[in-house]
């Protein structure tokens, strides 16, 4: 999940800064084995004998989950979501490209990469090539006529240590059916949806020794053209400093915040305080004090009438922020003190809506939800309470919790009533 708010506040930069962006997120249904090289057993496989499933059953039950969760943290949707199994023909043709070009060659059991026939192979990473050539600190080599142990499979066939595989493929290499490897599938891809060379390419920083300098091997090969402009790497999401572990339940899933009270909404400004590029350290503590600070946050703006303007100076600041490398905590520090600032509260929260378009913390939505008041003095601050109360409620379905606070905020002298902007609050 923090990959993919990070991803998102990048897109949503790059649309802020007058771009036209096509973005594209894909779904590995095949292929990805449950090492990150070529050796273990074809996740989506696993999953699915451990459901009692079929591979494509677990592979759509776990992408709408993924697409709820993203949705309710406010991720703008992608232009293109592509999966794997839907464009396996694109992957067979670059592969017969990479075999024509000397660049791949064929074994009984895969089609291989021939990493010494690419020069800069390791020119992302840094590894040493001749070590990968020669073996050293790489795996077990599966298969014996793999000229090199670094050389990456772009094809399995359905024998040998896959013989059982669930979801396989005719191809123009064998008689034997088959399925991609994993790194293939991306290039394939992304050369459809981008093009043979494109200015972005996300993920994290796991992937730069194998899966991104897999990619850049065979798509320039293929190609004969540079790849990628820009490799922009996350770096990991730590838990109490150290790394997730399901072993010691510290491995969690958006679900395990929502059903601590908290929204997805506080985790996405948990988030935004840290860098892409620096390690973030969970905790419930810091979610907790996220919880309090967003809703701080989102109240006084949501007090804000509307009618003013941007405050050119503030906006100059922001796009300073987000044009320094997606610098979101310096851009969250002037949010803060533009709303210290001494400009009127109405360019406030104009000014603060437009940072919105950024950060996408839901501010608009948060004064539909909170302030669509019939009232024009300012609510007390226990019935401000009292309200943000019922939206955490109704977020999390707890309807018996919703009404039991509508009948205190009449006992209090208020009447709500609930619409497609939100709650709507009238002084009796």
């Amino acid at each position: 999940m923090r990959s993919v708010v990070l991803a998102d506040v990048i897109h949503r930069s790059l649309i802020y800064a007058g771009y036209k962006v096509t973005f594209v997120r894909n779904y590995t249904d095949v292929g990805h084995l449950t090492s990150d090289g070529d050796h273990g057993e074809d996740k989506m496989e696993k999953g699915a004998k451990r459901e009692n499933k079929t591979p494509a059953e677990i592979a759509q039950k776990y992408i709408d989950i993924y697409e709820q969760d993203v949705a309710l943290l406010h991720v703008i949707p992608p232009t293109h979501t592509v999966w794997a199994t839907k464009h396996i023909q694109e992957m067979i043709d670059m592969v017969e490209v990479l075999l024509k070009k000397g660049f791949a060659y064929q074994t009984d059991l895969a089609i291989y990469f021939d990493i010494s026939k690419k020069l800069d192979y390791t020119k992302l990473s840094g590894q040493k090539l001749d070590e990968l050539l020669s073996g050293t600190g790489h795996g077990d080599v599966v298969d014996s006529e793999k000229k090199n142990p670094g050389d990456f499979a772009l094809w399995f066939f359905k024998t040998g240590k896959h013989e059982h595989a669930l979801q396989t493929w005719e191809n123009s290499f064998s008689k034997t059916e088959g399925f991609p490897g994993w790194h293939i599938e991306c290039s394939a891809m992304s050369k459809k949806y981008l093009g043979e060379t494109f200015d972005i390419h996300m993920g994290g920083i796991e992937h730069i020794p194998i899966h991104h300098t897999n990619e850049i091997a065979q798509s320039e090969s293929a190609s004969g053209k540079s790849f990628v402009n820009y490799w922009i790497h996350n770096e990991h999401l730590l838990v109490n400093d150290h790394k997730m572990s399901k072993s010691e339940g510290t491995s969690y899933v958006l679900q395990d915040i929502l059903d601590k009270d908290f929204s997805a909404l506080d985790l996405r400004y948990f988030f935004l305080q840290a860098h892409y590029r620096s390690k973030q350290n969970f905790t419930w503590d810091a979610l907790e004090a996220s919880k309090q600070a967003r809703h701080s946050l989102s109240s006084k703006i949501a007090s804000y009438e509307d009618g003013g303007d941007i405050n050119t100076e503030f906006k100059k600041l922001f796009q300073n922020a987000i044009e320094s490398d997606f610098a979101i905590p310096e851009a969250l520090s002037v949010l803060f003190a533009m709303l210290s600032s001494n400009i009127s509260d109405t360019d406030k929260r104009a000014t603060a809506l437009d940072f919105d378009l950024v950060l996408g913390l839901g501010f608009d939505t948060y004064v539909n939800e909170r302030v669509r008041a019939l009232v024009q003095n300012e609510l007390p601050q226990n019935i401000q309470e009292l309200l943000t109360q019922r939206i955490d409620a109704r977020a999390r379905k707890n309807w018996p919790l919703s009404d039991s606070i509508r009948d205190t905020l009449a006992d209090e002298g208020y009447e709500i009533k609930d619409s497609e902007l939100g709650q709507e609050l009238y002084k009796k």
